[in-house]
């Protein structure tokens, strides 16, 4: 059970051997100076071979984490569903004189930052096991955690806390396996966040937006009253808009108004005929069927519309 992907950067190709992955993280931006120039290849073709695509930052951890943060988005742009990660680590001279704890906020404040930006996006962590052991405080890992070791078989990275994907060789390319059943169950968990935004109601703090509108529209037309009957010139089932659902109920609005006027005027012939039944006094059945009948026709009426049974004899008690 599981997949395999691999990490790429400027290290790997524009098009790097895909054959039996399921997943692959492409290095974006580093500090605010830094952008990989093989990203958008490699993240394309990432995409066109099938797999689940992640991009990721490697900060310079003097900066702002937020500055950064927003460097990397205006770069990145990850599409709905993409995978995001923050690289954690200090070795490097930008970063081993920054204190850990400033190190260790700046991950917290990375995380919270992009999951506020990308609400349809799992936005997560890849550290090694040092920093996560030591140099982490509050296990905060966004919404996955991707885990580095060395010398340790795949899916066994020797740590407590949950973890999604691991890094477990750097030889000759990082190597990376996912603790997901299979690549259909990981490609489903990246779009989890876009189906819950598209299904999700409404609430106040989520306002109504044209697209919103437009989605409500097409699926009321498609599903609440199909039988519209709005084709294109060819006969060809049309598109609907709220224009052409606005048409819609116009038109059945006027088609039931008139049915309510016709049966207004059925209603007033019937009492017309009933008042002059009533004046006359000794009638028959057959007298009220015809005094019905003259009425409805007189209004314009089908009398088989108003068909008045027999009375039925009284029982004999």
């Amino acid at each position: 059970m599981g997949s395999y992907g691999q990490d790429w950067s400027s290290y790997q190709s524009t098009a790097p051997d895909s054959a039996g992955l399921s997943f692959a993280f492409v290095k974006v931006t580093q500090g605010l100076g830094y952008t990989n120039p093989n990203w958008q290849a490699q993240y394309q073709h990432a995409v066109s071979a099938g797999l689940v695509a992640g991009v990721y930052h490697y900060p310079d951890m003097a900066n702002s984490p937020q500055t950064e943060a927003d460097h990397f988005l205006s770069v990145a742009q990850p599409a709905p569903g993409a995978l995001v990660a923050l690289d954690w680590e200090g070795y490097d001279a930008a970063n081993l004189n920054v204190p850990k704890a400033q190190q260790a906020s700046y991950k917290d404040a990375w995380i919270a930052h992009v999951q506020s930006k990308l609400p349809q996006n799992q936005v997560g962590l890849y550290c090694d096991k040092d920093y996560w052991l030591n140099v982490d405080t509050t296990s905060d890992c966004g919404d996955f955690l991707w885990i580095a070791t060395a010398g340790l078989p795949a899916g066994q990275p020797g740590i407590q806390h949950p973890w999604l994907f691991h890094q477990f060789s750097a030889s000759p390319v990082d190597k990376d396996f996912c603790s997901m059943a299979d690549a259909q169950a990981l490609k489903q968990w990246a779009l989890a966040k876009t189906t819950a935004r598209t299904t999700a109601p409404p609430s106040s703090e989520d306002p109504v937006t044209p697209a919103d509108a437009e989605l409500f529209v097409q699926t009321l037309m498609d599903h609440v009253v199909p039988d519209a009957g709005i084709k294109n010139p060819d006969g060809t089932q049309a598109t609907r808009t709220i224009a052409d659902f606005f048409e819609y109920l116009d038109v059945h609005n006027r088609t039931l108004l008139s049915q309510i006027s016709a049966l207004s005027a059925q209603v007033t012939a019937l009492s017309a005929a009933v008042s002059a039944l009533s004046k006359a006094g000794g009638t028959t059945p057959d007298q009220v069927h015809a005094a019905v009948t003259s009425a409805l026709t007189a209004a314009g009426h089908s009398p088989a519309a108003a068909t008045v049974p027999a009375p039925a004899a009284p029982a004999d008690n």
